[in-house]
């Protein structure tokens, strides 16, 4: 038993496809071992800007020789059958075996020698290589057939215990040399086995693991930022794309004009991180520190003092840019150069003009024409009691200008701040708090795990941008797919359930949609259509007028639209609350009595029906209910029909009727104040009178008045219980 090393050294990989590529190369090059019958004790991988790399641990010498048997055609199938199975075995007729009229063959392979396997192996695994982007180079890359790589492939080491196996992938022939660090030992280095590989190449300033080189970042960050009195804002992912930037890591402390945090720090941090891949720091009073940590990939002689000076200097040009946006969208500036000074403040009003400018989608108008259509919802959601404790007029002001900072220099430059820039420069402008948190917050929540906001003017923004959106797609009919979702409908189903929920709101899905609907496309001549807008530059408004006639472009239909919307509100309830722990045939059989999507109401439902299904009293009741469900669905009655009694019922019956007469009022007026625990009370008290009829009484009596009279019984049962919820749709 011996181990394997295999590298793959290149030009730079991309540090964002690094740990993928380490764990495919790991899989890939199991697969194709297995094929050949050898399988490794433990792979070891590794992966740096320059080298792709695994360890092969104890692999035997040669694979042991294998028998297998393969089933052919009859022995009375046509002859180019049976010369197609001799052509697929490599064996002649009377090599096979006539097993009750067909034929079977054995094919005995000898054991081969694991160099010549992986010899084949590993130009397999690089030739179908799952990068996301790859490239061809040199004079090959004229033809289609030539290798593509991440980069241009320039070195292959293929070592089976201390023997080189011989492998040539386009010209490059496996060798033990490759390559230490770039600057520190940029000469080639040998190596003897897999042994040695980790260790030689850590003396030669290169760590391979690209786990060690995270945790050394992550260390001597923290370290750094404590020796001046800060600490490290943790981000993990930008811990392993600076581990996948060096070979040898080696965190700096810098610092940058305290000046700059005049700026709002979310646009400091998105600087730092995402233009420099600097971390950020804070300082004793959890404030933003105007300091950073760059991750060098040299150790400098100078202990890092022109790296720290040659990253302050690019980072003031970008704070400086920030600075620039940050002034500009929000003041008017006369004269140029020194005499450059302010003049009046830029409301976000005036920004929010340019909403005229950005087409929200082709069918569905501009930004603001949805910024219209939002507003006049929002305010609605207020006026009717739905969103309470808000002031209306607030409400509409938040939403006209929610989208203003979309058209800002700041948001152009850095889109993942859109509306926490508007937040604060509805601040600077003066206005209120409730009205910048409002602009700030309205597309939250954004995702699993995002704060759900819980102010009641921005829960009316942000659940009239949603709803709008959803019925703006559903009234066009640009739905998601099983695979598809381009307009992130499904985020915003589950997002305006969450507003709802959060802060039980009281409203009924199918009521809020036309309202919606008559925003987006009014009634005109008994039909609703979505009118074509798209967003004209000035010149094209110069030329063809500001009163432009809009004609319609595609018919609404509003009961598809709205059923569909429902639909959809209800598969992702189930998706949201089986993360939960709600099951979600429960789910469907509260939808299935219909009229049911007061979000609030129905999981109030759900989690009553939940808690008691699991009961006895509940498995019981279930149990009876599907077995009276069964014989009038097989009888074919549908409704309960009233029937007088012609006779002396029995005594199990008679005790039914009276638990009935009992129960139904009960749940009806628990249902109507919303107290489902109390329904479920009341419909348990006819566990036992149901199980009892079913002991003692034949339901299909010979007597024609007894056989109506106790499929209507169970017809009142069943409708007591759907008072509640359609026990049918619940699995056992």
């Amino acid at each position: 038993m011996t181990d394997f090393l295999l590298e793959l050294r290149c030009e730079e990989i991309p540090a964002r496809m690094q740990i993928k590529a380490s764990e495919d190369l790991a899989r890939l090059f199991t697969e194709e071992l297995a094929k050949a019958g050898l399988k490794p004790e433990s792979i070891d991988s590794f992966v740096t800007p320059r080298r792709l790399a695994l360890i092969a641990r104890n692999l035997p010498l040669e694979t042991a020789a294998v028998s297998e048997e393969f089933k052919g055609p009859r022995t009375s199938a046509p002859a180019q059958a049976l010369e197609g199975f001799l052509r697929k075995t490599g064996l002649t007729q009377d090599q096979l075996e006539d097993r009750d009229g067909v034929w079977f063959a054995t094919v005995n392979k000898p054991g081969r020698a694991t160099a010549q396997v992986l010899a084949e192996a590993v130009p397999a695994v690089v030739r179908t290589f799952p990068w996301p982007k790859s490239m061809r180079w040199g004079t090959a890359s004229q033809t289609t057939e030539s290798l593509r790589w991440v980069r241009p492939l320039q070195g292959i080491v293929a070592i089976l215990g201390e023997d080189l196996v011989d492998i040539e992938i386009e010209g490059i022939r496996s060798s033990y040399a490759t390559l230490g660090h770039r600057f520190h030992h940029p000469g080639e280095i040998t190596i003897g086995s897999a042994h040695d590989y980790v260790e030689k190449l850590r003396a030669c300033h290169v760590i391979v693991s690209h786990q060690e080189r995270q945790s050394i970042i992550e260390a001597r960050a923290t370290e750094a930022a404590a020796a001046k009195g800060y600490t490290l804002i943790e981000d993990k992912g930008l811990v392993a794309e600076n581990a996948g930037l060096t070979e040898w890591p080696v965190p700096l402390l810098g610092d940058f004009d305290p000046t700059f945090l005049e700026v709002p720090p979310e646009v400091i941090q998105l600087t730092l991180r995402i233009n420099q891949k600097y971390f950020v720091l804070r300082d004793s009073a959890g404030k933003l520190a105007p300091a950073f940590i760059c991750t060098a990939n040299i150790e400098a002689k100078d202990g890092g003092e022109a790296i720290i000076a040659g990253n302050r200097k690019v980072l003031a040009a970008r704070l400086s840019d920030a600075r620039h946006f940050w002034e500009e969208d929000q003041w008017h500036h006369e004269g140029t150069g020194a005499s450059r000074h302010r003049s009046t403040r830029k409301a976000l009003a005036e920004h929010a003009k340019k909403l005229e400018r950005i087409t929200f989608h082709e069918k569905l108008g501009t930004v603001h024409d949805k910024v219209e259509r939002v507003a006049k919802l929002a305010r609605w959601l207020v006026e009717e009691g739905i969103v309470k404790a808000a002031d209306a007029d607030q409400v509409e002001q938040a939403a006209r200008l929610a989208k203003a900072d979309l058209v800002t220099e700041m948001v152009g430059e850095f889109p993942e701040l859109q509306g926490v820039m508007g937040g604060y420069y509805a601040r600077a402008e003066g206005l209120p708090d409730a009205v910048a948190d409002a602009i700030r917050d309205h597309y939250k929540p954004v995702g699993q795990g995002d704060d759900v906001p819980t102010a009641p003017l921005t829960v009316a923004v942000s659940l009239a941008d949603k709803i709008d959106t959803l019925v703006s797609f559903f009234a066009a009919e640009m739905l998601p797919t099983g695979s598809k979702d381009p307009f992130a409908l499904r985020r915003a189903m589950l997002a305006a359930q969450a507003l709802t929920e959060t802060s039980g709101l009281r409203f009924a899905f199918k009521s809020v949609a036309p309202k919606a609907l008559d925003l987006l496309c009014p009634v005109k001549d008994g039909e609703r259509w979505i009118w074509g807008r798209k967003a004209f530059t000035e010149d094209e408004k110069q030329k063809f007028g500001e009163g432009l006639d809009w004609s319609p472009q595609s018919r609404v239909d509003e009961p598809k639209a709205i059923s569909a919307l429902l639909d959809f509100f209800a598969d992702r309830l189930k998706v949201q609350q089986k993360e939960a722990g709600v099951r979600h045939d429960l789910i469907d059989a509260v939808f299935a009595l219909g009229g049911e999507d007061d979000l609030v109401r129905l999981l109030a439902r759900v989690k009553a029906l939940q808690s008691f299904i699991v009961t006895e009293d509940g498995t019981n009741l279930l149990a009876g209910y599907k077995r009276a469900a069964n014989i009038l669905k097989k009888e074919g009655v549908e409704t309960a029909e009233k029937v007088e009694l012609t006779y002396t019922p029995e005594p199990t019956e008679a005790d039914l009727i009276t638990a009935l007469d009992a129960a139904e009022p009960r749940a009806t007026a628990a249902v109507q104040a919303e107290d489902f625990e109390g329904a479920m009370a009341a419909l348990a008290t006819l566990r036992a009178p149901i199980d009892a009829f079913f002991d003692r009484v034949t339901v299909n009596d010979a007597d024609p008045a007894k056989r109506a009279a106790r499929l209507a019984l169970l017809a009142r049962v069943r409708e007591a219980v759907h008072a509640v919820a359609d026990f049918s749709k619940i699995t056992a």
